[in-house]
């Protein structure tokens, strides 16, 4: 008794005297029992239902002792060192008979799975994972029945201790890879993670980097083709979003609706990606380029029209390019930041407005409006938004190079991107690399036509 006593002033010590540590006490057949938990972690009813009821039906100690013992999630704690993070963890302590006892009763919230958001598609599935991870692995589970699906967890963060699942089919992942990412996890010092894009960025040997070499997804579906294409999936609990890879370059271009269309229909949507990829990375620099350095490049009759929209701005085109596209930047960030009710509504009128007012003041050209459009617009193309976002940091280098040198500018600032893009590995695989797994794993697990995925 005394002991039990010790142990509880302790744990009320070591959690700070907090007014959620909830510890119920009473007696039963002369043997005092404690409940002790964390009230904001917890399912209360469950504690009722499966401690407290039964408790009270059963008419021996012997027989509470094996309800207790028969329940699924709980366990006789050996080690006392460990009660506070099962506290923490979302665990009631049951101290009775000399013995302490833990159960898992930590509520579950944010357990239905919504409707995808941000990757969206016309066919296929359309509902995203959740923020619990048992939730997460039932889907993938549902998906994905092999029995070569394994799952292993892992705790990252020294103070949030974000419960993660590493999972990957033993059949086609490649063992190096899997060593790599839990080397790499190992390694991991950082207070809280909570998100996905953390955990990539604290994964990733470059501290400074533009392009992702790993991707982060919210469907399932792509989740379990990558699984079948022999990559690993690392689920974290606490949010919707699951971190893939190794990833390469053209896996950010593809579209989960790649798999849903005729092959015609495929080639299409993926050709219109490519030259959008183009359209939104090189189109301002190439205006840049052709207006102030080598105007010869169009025909007489397209420059004479430049020069005529341009007649009546007055400073050069750097700073029209410059203005506009960090105009079309702050609208993007703004319909981000804004009230969904409202965001769509304010960006285009603002939009609409500043054009038309920079363009009649004669602050921009009217063949600036029509690229800054195309560009805006070829950017939303890309489907995967870790992509979209490099594409947009790396305009700004080319748009100097540009700038300064012209078309050779231009030129030149394409090839060294095109060098740092061979020199890349994403957990050893080129990033340039046409495609990861085998189209015969794919065309097995998922019975996609092969070629469906890249």
């Amino acid at each position: 008794m005394k002991i039990q006593n010790k142990i509880i002033n302790t744990l009320k010590q070591q959690l700070q005297e907090t007014k959620d540590l909830i510890i119920h006490s009473f007696e039963y057949y002369n043997q005092p029992i404690h409940l002790v938990y964390i009230q904001n972690l917890c399912d209360a009813e469950k504690i009722k239902t499966d401690i407290i009821q039964p408790l009270m039906l059963c008419e021996k100690e012997s027989k509470f002792l094996l309800h207790l013992l028969s329940l699924t999630h709980c366990q006789v704690i050996q080690n006392q060192e460990d009660l506070t993070n099962l506290l923490l963890l979302g665990n009631v302590l049951i101290f009775f008979s000399n013995e302490i006892y833990s159960y898992k009763v930590i509520s579950v919230l944010n357990n239905q799975p919504e409707d995808a958001t941000v990757e969206m598609v016309v066919q296929g599935p359309q509902k995203a994972f959740t923020q619990n991870l048992n939730t997460n692995l039932a889907l993938i589970r549902k998906r994905y029945p092999s029995e070569k699906l394994k799952v292993e967890y892992q705790s990252i963060g020294t103070l949030s201790k974000t419960k993660i699942a590493i999972l990957y089919d033993v059949n086609y992942a490649d063992p190096i890879v899997i060593n790599e990412v839990k080397n790499r996890l190992s390694k991991i010092d950082i207070d809280v993670i909570q998100s996905a894009g953390q955990l990539e960025n604290a994964l990733n040997k470059r501290k400074i980097h533009l392009f992702p070499t790993m991707m982060i997804t919210e469907r399932p579906d792509r989740t379990v083709l990558n699984l079948a294409e022999g990559k690993v999936i690392i689920l974290i609990n606490g949010t919707p979003f699951t971190l893939i890879l190794p990833a390469v370059f053209f896996d950010f271009i593809s579209s989960m609706d790649d798999l849903f269309h005729s092959f015609w229909i495929k080639m299409l949507m993926i050709v219109v990606r490519y030259l959008a990829l183009l359209v939104t990375l090189i189109l301002p620099a190439l205006y840049i380029a052709i207006t102030s350095y080598n105007p010869e490049i169009l025909r007489s009759q397209l420059t004479l029209t430049i020069a005529g929209s341009r007649s009546g701005v007055p400073y050069p085109s750097f700073y029209e390019v410059l203005f506009m596209m960090l105009a079309v930047e702050m609208l993007v960030e703004a319909s981000i930041r804004l009230p969904k009710a409202i965001g769509p509504t304010a960006t285009t009128v603002g939009g609409l407005i500043l054009g038309q007012a920079a363009q009649q003041a004669q602050l921009v050209s009217s063949i600036m409006i029509i690229v800054t459009a195309f560009v805006a617009i070829a950017n939303f193309t890309i489907p995967v938004n870790a992509m979209s976002f490099a594409i947009r940091c790396i305009r700004y280098p080319l748009i100097l190079f540009a700038c300064f040198f012209g078309m050779v500018g231009l030129v030149g600032g394409v090839i060294v991107l095109l060098c740092i893009l061979v020199d890349m590995r994403s957990f050893g695989t080129p990033f340039l690399s046409i495609s990861w797994g085998s189209s015969d794993k794919i065309e097995t697990i998922t019975n996609v036509p092969k070629g469906g995925h890249h």
